[in-house]
């Protein structure tokens, strides 16, 4: 029987993200079938950094100005200081070698882990397919819950 992990990545935080996708790894690597889904501001660990042009309305317009491009850009939960923050955090992580979550990003598509975009969120956020990396799913609620359900851990961060 296959141990299957959830994770539902609500939160844009860097430091959230970061935990989300260290503990995705670490099941991947005890071979749990894992799958993170990313709604709301956690969808912004999955948007690439450059600007990509996409036919967008007012409102969609100023949610992607609004959002931060890509996992490297995501702000902190606690001490952002204006963005000094993650300076800070990227600083300590690249004195004890430690992995950047766009590494960790990188490492999870390695791993075969499920990486979905939620469809309603992007939608609701004027979020474009060609906005977000490669290789990754997209789905509903309904999606996630069936994987859910015979989910063994499940997560909401």
């Amino acid at each position: 029987m296959t141990t299957k992990t959830t994770i539902v990545l609500f939160s844009g935080e860097y430091d959230k993200a970061m935990a989300a996708y260290i503990i995705a790894n670490g099941a991947a690597a005890y071979d749990h079938e894992v799958t993170i889904f990313h709604t709301f501001w956690g969808l912004n660990a999955l948007r690439k950094k450059e600007n990509i042009q996409v036919n967008k309305g007012l409102l969609e317009k100023l949610f992607g100005k609004m959002m931060p491009k890509g996992a490297d850009r995501m702000g902190l939960s606690k001490m952002n200081f204006l963005g000094f923050g993650p300076k800070m955090i990227k600083h300590v992580i690249k004195q004890h070698q430690a992995m950047t979550l766009p590494q960790l990003i990188a490492m999870a598509q390695e791993q075969k882990v499920n990486l979905v975009a939620c469809t309603m969120t992007m939608d609701l956020l004027g979020l474009k397919e060609e906005e977000l990396l490669k290789g990754i799913d997209y789905a509903g609620v309904a999606a996630y819950l069936a994987e859910a359900e015979d989910g063994h851990v499940n997560l909401f961060i």
